[in-house]
């Protein structure tokens, strides 16, 4: 009897340490570089420090076919419901085309993965750009902004780009707000992530949590602090050439990319280094892009930090990838042939006119900084302060994303390849650390894997709208090395411009007119051998199978000129807005 009694009181001990009705679901932290090229970070070949990173990596899994659907806003819609976007109404940008698949917000028939998870007992908080709506004024309609889908707490923008010391739309919760004094988009994404982790701790420590983490870093203009921009003087002075080759030569030892995946050739549109015009110019804004990428990794470390300090690290998923390749965009690069050309955002460069306390920046490319300089753009405009707004160029991003062809824009590998580092302490096997993981990967799959990992329940309807079903898989099981459960090709379509992916066989066309090309990526990743001459029935079935998904998908009718020469909108009578 008294053994009894003494079992009892040593159970009802153990209980009482333990948290009533906690939750073994983990956490899950879904963090996303913007315009970052496959070969940026260091876990990838890059030569950017990205310690915190390359740690995620080393007691984590990389996958290296993974990929993302080229562009900033259809990436976040496909993203964050797992759809292909012109299924979430987001197939091109911000504009409302007259069409279902380009509405420029989300539609709904999609449910956000805040939507799902917030049912299934998860906190939802996001940190950093939002870009899934038309509507960013302040006192415009906000039915698309994060806490009217499903997510408890915001911070960040609702628009695309701007600024990282004074960013337009910068907003908490459902308020927009000027930017604090000393204020670094960067930073403020990583610090208030970290916000958000302890106030959960304190607030609901039971709960699991779901985190988005959308930086904007390394996406133009190229803004950097000085002390982070310095780290990187010299580092590129033997040119992208240089740059591209030993990325190459890392991948391949490391065991990234195969041997026989020969080095795309340098872009027809890029010089050779060496016949580089303004190399001073250039160097600048390769070391500023470096430096906001290196900043981007800090602040991943003060994430992982403040989830070891509240004792999460072990059972929180984070995920982190890139929404797009390297921008080839040539943002605020005027001038010809080696001329200086300066211009200034403001009418009156010479007067200062500092913005009111409280005042609220409602410019993608404002017109001057806070303190009152005007905005200058330009070939010689050294990047990195505020009153500079420059993209880095195509020569640069042909580096970022190597091997591969193409950039953001282009559904060829280096449009689209991203980086995906998955951690898990307590669900990755020990065995798997440092791995790579080859079996290809979509946006689509995140949404199915955060479904899978809260064990939700994905809604066939809500209210009376029957809800679009999700198009990924889970990844989970590819975290320790299982097969996915993969039957459906993997399909792509920005601009006109279009791709399939069926096990090793990919075709890929550049515009809405272009030829179809076919590629065995087993064999040829970098894309240099089109044989879809070698095999035209294997190409047949891949393009009617693109087919079939561009109808059911909301791709058709096209916002592009058809091969044909007509408007497929106004072929099918419906209206355009531009």
């Amino acid at each position: 009897m008294s053994n009894r009694i003494l079992t009892l009181a040593l159970a009802t001990a153990l209980l009482t340490t333990l948290p009533l009705g906690a939750d073994t679901r983990p956490n899950i932290i879904i963090m996303m570089a913007d315009d970052m090229g496959y070969s940026d970070i260091s876990p990838y070949g890059g030569e950017i420090d990205t310690p915190n990173l390359a740690k995620l990596a080393r007691n984590g899994v990389r996958f290296t076919q993974f990929y993302n659907t080229a562009r900033c806003c259809p990436t976040r819609a496909s993203l964050i419901t797992g759809l292909y976007p012109h299924q979430a109404g987001i197939g091109h940008m911000m504009d409302d085309r007259g069409i279902d698949g380009y509405r420029g917000n989300l539609n709904n028939r999609c449910r956000t993965i805040a939507e799902v998870l917030r049912p299934a007992g998860y906190a939802t908080y996001i940190s950093g750009k939002w870009h899934v709506t038309r509507h960013v004024a302040p006192e415009g309609p906000k039915f698309n902004w994060p806490l009217q889908r499903g997510f408890d707490r915001f911070f960040g923008t609702i628009h695309g780009a701007g600024s990282f010391y004074d960013p337009n739309s910068l907003t908490r919760d459902n308020t927009q707000i000027p930017p604090d004094k000393d204020f670094y988009y960067t930073d403020a994404i990583s610090d208030n992530a970290c916000r958000f982790i302890r106030e959960h701790e304190s607030q609901a420590p039971k709960k699991p949590f779901f985190m988005y983490v959308a930086y904007t870093a390394p996406h133009w203009p190229m803004h950097a602090k000085p002390e982070d921009i310095v780290k990187y003087k010299g580092k590129y002075d033997k040119g992208w050439d240089a740059m591209r080759e030993a990325r190459y030569q890392r991948m391949i030892k490391m065991g990234l990319i195969k041997p026989e995946w020969k080095l795309s050739p340098r872009d027809s549109k890029s010089p050779a280094w060496d016949q580089a015009a303004d190399k001073a110019w250039e160097l600048r804004l390769m070391e500023v892009y470096a430096a906001m990428v290196d900043t981007l990794d800090q602040g991943v470390g003060r994430i992982v930090d403040t989830l070891k300090e509240t004792g999460n690290l072990e059972n929180t998923v984070i995920m982190f990838l890139a929404d797009n390749g390297g921008c080839a965009e040539g943002m605020g690069r005027g001038g010809k042939n080696g001329e200086h050309q300066t211009t200034y955002r403001d009418a009156n460069p010479e007067t200062v006119k500092p913005m009111a306390d409280g005042e609220l920046q409602s410019d993608m490319i404002p017109r001057r900084t806070r303190d009152g300089h005007a905005v200058r753009q330009g070939r010689g405009v050294m990047a990195g302060p505020a009153d500079t707004y420059l993209g880095y160029g195509l020569s640069w991003a042909n580096a970022s994303n190597t091997p591969f062809r193409e950039y953001k824009h282009w559904v060829h590998e280096g449009g689209i390849s991203s980086p995906l580092i998955v951690h898990w302490p307590k669900g990755i096997a020990k065995s798997r650390n440092s791995k790579f993981e080859s079996q290809p990967g979509h946006l689509i799959d995140l949404a199915a894997t955060c479904v899978d990992l809260a064990q939700a329940s994905y809604p066939k309807k809500v209210d009376t709208t029957e809800i679009t079903p999700l198009e990924g898989v889970s990844l989970k099981p590819a975290f320790n090395g299982e097969p996915l459960k993969r039957t459906n090709p993997i399909f792509w379509e920005h601009e006109g411009n279009r791709a399939v992916r069926d096990g090793k066989w990919k075709a890929v066309a550049k515009g809405p007119a272009g030829d179809w090309e076919l590629y065995d990526i087993d064999a040829d990743r970098t894309e240099l051998h089109d044989i879809s001459k070698q095999n035209p029935s294997k190409l047949k079935q891949l393009v009617a199978q693109w087919e079939n998904y561009a109808h059911r998908a909301n791709v058709l009718p096209w916002i592009w000129k058809t091969p044909y020469g007509e408007q497929e909108p106004e072929k099918k009578g419906a209206k355009r807005k531009r």
